[in-house]
């Protein structure tokens, strides 16, 4: 499926900004289920700099500098990517119970490396707490493959919480949202993610888009869709000293579902803090107002009417469903 992705973000200051750097990860990757088939970065203003540069997840990062007062930033990607339905490779070990997974995840002296280890570890954004262990045990059922848990517990997700726009922050715990057992995506990811490195097996966030249909009978709005999060499960191989030999499979908690050929996977990370659409440093500019639209469109359907995009008061964007 060929999809045109536009993800607008539009910064108000007052007072200006004097001068300022960013970093933004905008660029889809390339996957296995995933070709990027064009990329265009716009900035408005004009920066002083710029640059790009693979992180150490190989998302591609983009640096940009203003060295000149300005009251509002606009910074416009565009990207047109070919997906297709994830599969996944023979080599991965589908049917292998989840408390041997965790065991090879174990220290050990002289054990094989598996990058893969770095997702097992707690990061800013999700820390290891009783209460995601106490939840996630319904699906760790003893002997029961790594898979089939993580597809459970992606289900029972979707039935337990609410999707709640209102009720988190960009910084809200992920433990203050599963008690809630309400938030977004990003909440959501990060929920699941804990459960899953509680108990000793890893887990990373993704970010990306997917492609929303619009009402029976309605038109499709630009700039109406939003980003979205979701997880990747690791499954190793069968061999235990195959380092690398494993791969990892995608779940979406939000919508009870697995990603197919409609979702565009954008960055893969710890959590939302190293993978977030926008970030900067700023002289100046003690208040600003931040407008975020995104349209995702079957490049066959390609539309231009007038943006509506949400409308936010932080300093980054929210993710949303």
């Amino acid at each position: 499926m060929l999809l045109h992705v536009t993800h607008e973000t539009r910064y108000e200051y007052a007072p200006p900004v004097e001068t300022a750097q960013h970093l933004a990860h905008l660029k889809p990757l390339a996957t296995g289920s995933q070709r990027l088939v064009s990329h265009l970065l716009t900035i408005d203003p004009p920066p002083a700099q710029r640059g790009e540069l693979p992180d150490v997840y190989g998302n591609t990062r983009a640096f940009f500098a203003l060295e000149a007062t300005h009251d509002r930033l606009v910074v416009t990607a565009e990207s047109v990517v070919d997906t297709s339905v994830p599969v996944l490779s023979d080599a991965i070990a589908r049917e292998l119970p989840w408390e041997t997974v965790r065991e090879r995840f174990r220290f050990r002296k002289d054990a094989t490396f598996d990058a893969a280890s770095e997702f097992v570890f707690p990061s800013p954004y999700v820390p290891r707490h009783d209460d995601f262990a106490a939840y996630a045990r319904a699906s760790f059922v003893p002997g029961r493959p790594t898979f089939d848990v993580a597809m459970d517990l992606t289900e029972r997700m979707y039935r337990d919480f609410d999707y709640d726009a209102d009720s988190t922050e960009i910084n809200t715990p992920a433990v203050e949202a599963l008690a809630q057992r309400k938030g977004v995506c990003q909440d959501f990811a990060h929920i699941m993610i804990a459960c899953f490195r509680t108990l000793g097996l890893p887990a990373r966030y993704v970010s990306g888009y997917l492609l929303t249909q619009p009402p029976p009978g309605q038109p499709r709005l630009v700039g109406a869709d939003a980003s979205h999060a979701w997880v990747s499960v690791y499954l190793p191989g069968e061999s235990e000293d195959g380092a690398g030999a494993g791969g990892w499979a995608d779940f979406d908690p939000t919508n009870g579902r697995q990603p197919g050929e409609d979702y565009v996977t954008l960055a893969i990370g710890r959590d939302y803090s190293d993978v977030s659409p926008m970030r900067g440093v700023l002289h100046g500019g003690a208040r600003h107002t931040l407008s975020v639209g995104v349209t995702v469109q079957p490049v066959g359907e390609v539309i231009e009417l007038a943006p509506q995009s949400r409308t936010q008061s932080t300093s980054q964007d929210k993710e949303l469903p």
